[in-house]
């Protein structure tokens, strides 16, 4: 899969390209360069660069012309900004500057054709959602397709708790909490927490 580094500063399109062994990629400096790439691989992952290109990023978002597989990344990344871009179709929201074991998994994230975000913005969605409480629908799609242990398990999920913090909460393994989060996920069809949040919110 193709890789565009969507950003005015070429000294972040280094660092960016440092940070991730692919032979295919692309830099694009303006809206100009970026949309004759995408028609070119469609399906590209696109990391855009928030601080230098803000407002062509927020002008795709708002025209629903962004890309498939957007990632949007700034030098001091807030939860209210990646909670609004996450609602928004944004398939992935962090640091600029995280580190390279970080990005990776970041962008491997989004070839499994999950979405990505980082521990306190995951969380965030998770309490976002646990205040408001679920909706008719979402408590009736819980009771039909998950055991008791299940929906332990997701309302520890949607506090926001770790795997660890679950395990530690309910008296089992991690290894255990993986097993319900792995069937929870097949059941309600979604393949990450942020798609869980999402789709209960």
């Amino acid at each position: 899969m193709k890789i565009l580094f969507f950003s005015s500063d070429f000294n972040i399109v280094d660092e960016w390209r440092d940070k991730i062994f692919h032979t295919n990629t692309s830099s694009c400096y303006d809206i100009s360069s970026l949309s004759n790439e995408l028609k070119k691989s469609p399906e590209a992952i696109v990391i855009a660069d928030y601080d230098s290109l803000a407002h062509d990023i927020n002008n795709m978002i708002a025209t629903a012309s962004a890309p498939l597989n957007l990632i949007v990344l700034e030098r001091a990344p807030s939860v209210v900004t990646g909670k609004m871009l996450i609602l928004r179709g944004i398939k992935a929201y962090g640091n600029s500057r995280m580190h390279k074991i970080h990005f990776t998994q970041m962008v491997e994230t989004l070839k499994d054709k999950n979405i990505w975000t980082y521990p306190e913005l995951t969380a965030s969605l998770a309490s976002t959602n646990s205040k408001t409480g679920l909706s008719k629908e979402s408590s009736e799609l819980i009771e039909e397709r998950l055991t008791q242990k299940e929906k332990d398990v997701l309302m520890l999920i949607l506090n926001g708790l770790t795997n660890d913090a679950i395990a530690s909460s309910l008296g089992i393994t991690t290894r255990t909490v993986k097993a319900h989060v792995s069937s929870i996920f097949s059941k309600l069809h979604v393949n990450d927490r942020v798609s869980l949040i999402l789709l209960l919110k």
